[in-house]
């Protein structure tokens, strides 16, 4: 009998094409990174953007989508849904081109965090229907892999380009996914929770080849799609369930730490410390030497996580930025409260680079792309497409909160202790992994399942 062996290419090309789309939320997350200074002076159409807003405002426009996506998903289908998101982004996109006015932009921004917020919820549920077990989670850190490649896009066309030019330039992101993506299939898990079994046949020929025999995915898609509506209307009764509030508070928890690890401080600083150890650097260059360095490291984690594992990467990620924030809190303690001589802190000015480097490295190959990746493989399949929702609602609130409130807080606090409180949450999200997060390495969602409700 010949080994029934799907075909790898067509899964790999198909979860490419969908991190195209998350390709531009890098985009739309960088894009102030680089004309920060133009946007102050004017230099987009003569209107001056207060930066502060133009961050906020997008993670604004982010939450609020995120519910919607994931009814979408389930009503008209993952590849609909997809396309459909080229309406925000694009309009967004059009409005900041073509910007006559503050609220004009701010409205572009806000369109355009949509667009952004909409593909952290749509792309991995996608991935996550198209692969199989054996490469879900490769296939699953290509969104974080993409999202670090439209960061290190915005962060070179930003610096070399004009700014209208750039715009443009990040407009064709979105445009270029919807001409690549509309040649992809369905989600064949959606399909069979349509009752339209021949059509999924035809997705998994496409995405594993013509000689392929699906019937063992498509009877085990089939027996959780009967599941699941013999649980329709019983949300609350399956999230209370052991799976259900396990699996919510380990997604929610891990979004938590994502955002409170203190990624967003430390790209705040990175311009000014590469300044600071080496006046010869422009801090343009900085910014996108801080890109670079997040797309190898996420490379380097596609290639590991199905050999490590989710949680082992989890534990190396919270280890290595504890330490990292815990030498850079040291370094403003010492600089800040003036503890030794301007002569010895002029000698250390490179102790900060190793930390940010080493953070930056930790993040992207752990917490980064992990905590998105998690919510496509814990949650049950009859609560995933709202708790998958719900947590990205919760990330992009927590996004706002530390775009708003981190500068008050270090201002009040001091850089140093700011620092430290963001060792404690990386030390401490270290020991939520050892004891509360599964493993799920080669497991099947059954398998993952049962581990949750043991």
């Amino acid at each position: 009998m010949p080994e029934n062996k799907a075909k790898k290419l067509p899964q790999f090309f198909a979860a490419i094409c969908i991190s195209i789309g998350a390709m531009s939320t890098g985009t739309v997350i960088a894009w102030t990174s680089n004309i920060s200074k133009k946007l102050e002076d004017g230099d987009l159409n003569k209107v001056k953007l207060n930066l502060s807003w133009a961050g906020s405002i997008m993670c604004l426009g982010a939450m609020c989508v995120s519910i919607p996506i994931g009814i979408m998903a389930d009503k008209i289908g993952r590849k609909l849904t997809a396309l459909f998101i080229l309406i925000p982004y694009t309009t967004g996109w059009l409005l900041i081109i073509f910007t006559q006015h503050v609220a004009m932009l701010l409205v572009g921004r806000f369109l355009t965090g949509m667009g952004a917020g909409s593909f952290c919820i749509i792309g991995p549920i996608y991935t996550s229907d198209i692969a199989e077990i054996s490469i879900r989670k490769t296939l699953g850190t290509f969104m974080q892999l993409f999202i670090t490649l439209g960061i290190l896009y915005a962060n070179i066309f930003g610096w070399i380009l004009p700014i209208i030019t750039f715009c443009i330039l990040c407009a064709a992101v979105p445009v270029t996914f919807g001409i690549l993506f509309v040649f992809q299939p369905e989600s064949p898990i959606y399909l069979i929770k349509k009752n339209k079994k021949n059509e999924a046949l035809a997705a998994y020929a496409k995405l594993r080849g013509k000689d392929y025999d699906p019937s063992v995915e498509i009877a085990e898609a089939e027996r959780v799609a009967n599941k699941e509506v013999e649980l329709k209307g019983q949300f609350k009764e399956q999230l209370k369930s052991k799976s259900g509030w396990k699996s919510s508070l380990i997604c929610f928890m891990l979004m938590f730490y994502q955002q409170f690890c203190g990624i967003n401080a430390v790209m705040f600083y990175s311009g000014s410390i590469f300044k600071e150890a080496s006046s010869s650097i422009k801090p343009e260059l900085c910014v996108c030497i801080i890109g670079l360095i997040q797309v190898i490291a996420t490379v380097i984690s596609a290639y590991f996580v199905d050999s490590l594992g989710l949680k082992v990467l989890l534990i190396l990620s919270a280890g290595l930025m504890a330490l990292s924030t815990l030498l850079m809190a040291i370094y403003f303690l010492l600089k800040d409260e003036k503890m030794v001589s301007v002569d010895t802190i002029e000698s250390i000015r490179w102790l900060p680079l190793l930390p940010l480097i080493l953070f930056i490295i930790s993040f992207s190959f752990g917490m980064g792309p992990i905590p998105w990746l998690a919510s496509s493989e814990m949650f049950p399949r009859a609560i995933m497409a709202r708790m998958s929702s719900y947590a990205g609602i919760f990330n992009w609130f927590l996004a706002f909160v530390i775009t708003v409130g981190y500068e008050p807080c270090s201002k009040a606090l001091g850089s140093s202790s700011t620092f430290f409180i963001f060792t404690v949450i990386s030390a401490s999200a270290v020991f939520f992994v050892i004891f509360i997060v599964p493993e799920t390495r080669g497991k099947t969602f059954e398998e993952i399942q049962d581990e949750l409700n043991a």
